[in-house]
């Protein structure tokens, strides 16, 4: 539970407004290696308090463009090649406004060897993803995106246009082998204005509605619960895998930061023989 309110807490920005701030004014394309170090130094400080994380190491890689074609909508593969001893997933870009994008808690029903979403990067940065252990260690990886303006970058229609229909989930579903997992897709029908962003019409900026907390279960099994913040792009869209069982219906809650709450089961194909 207090592991809980502390990832809440950070994923709102409320223990990180004067390291953010800082953040924001200072990071450019220019920066050195020792500054990106520096700053991660601090956030990492922040997020995870002392412990001690591993670089290098083989629990988790992330895929990510070098350049992004849209800093609004870039693609994040993490892959985690010791999937069956890792328990929770961070992922950190550290020169966003509020740095810690994603963090997921993986249930009994996950699969967690690879999980795909799109995020909005604000300008060149680091790109990290942190790998809690089910022993109790960390390991980290790191790619550097260059992109800019993601989180600022307007929808490209009015505000009320983006949020016809918010709330609408949407799930696919890969092929079904007897004893292999699954690959699903989530898809989630939200705005997720970042408060940067300025209506193009009133020009003032629109407030912050974001999901902030994704569970997904199988039945009466946890696939996984994702809390996010503002760095996940519009309209969520979250591939992960899960393990098959025949237990029972796919149900999605997602929940925004203005109180919004929307739930759906999806039927699942059984396994052939």
């Amino acid at each position: 539970m207090a592991s809980s309110r502390r990832t809440t807490a950070l994923l709102a920005g409320l223990i990180l407004p004067t390291l953010l701030a800082a953040g924001s004014a200072h990071a450019a394309a220019g920066d050195t290696d020792s500054q990106r170090a520096e700053r991660w130094g601090e956030i990492k400080q922040q997020i995870f308090g002392d412990a001690k994380i591993q670089s290098g190491g083989k629990a988790v890689k992330i895929d990510a463009p070098k350049r992004a074609d849209d800093a609004s909508l870039v693609p994040i593969t993490l892959t985690v090649p010791d999937k069956d001893n890792v328990a929770e997933l961070s992922l950190i870009i550290d020169d966003n406004p509020t740095p810690y994008a994603a963090h997921f808690v993986f249930g009994p029903a996950a699969d967690p060897s690879e999980l795909k979403l799109r995020v909005r990067v604000n300008n060149y940065t680091d790109v990290h993803a942190v790998a809690k252990m089910k022993d109790g260690t960390f390991q980290e990886a790191t790619e550097y995106v260059k992109a800019s303006g993601g989180c600022s970058a307007p929808m490209g229609m009015s505000d009320e246009e983006a949020m016809q229909g918010m709330g609408d989930m949407r799930m696919k579903f890969g092929e079904t082998q007897p004893g292999k997992p699954v690959q699903a897709t989530l898809m989630i029908r939200h705005p997720n204005f970042s408060g940067m962003q300025m209506n193009q019409v009133t020009r003032d900026y629109t407030p912050a509605r974001y999901i902030q907390k994704i569970t997904v279960s199988y039945g009466d099994k946890s696939v996984f619960t994702m809390d996010g913040d503002i760095s996940i792009s519009a309209n969520p869209v979250i591939n992960f895998g899960y393990l098959p069982d025949g237990a029972g219906p796919m149900k999605v809650t997602a929940t925004d930061n203005q109180g919004g709450h929307w739930e759906k089961s999806f039927p699942v194909r059984s396994a052939s023989n």
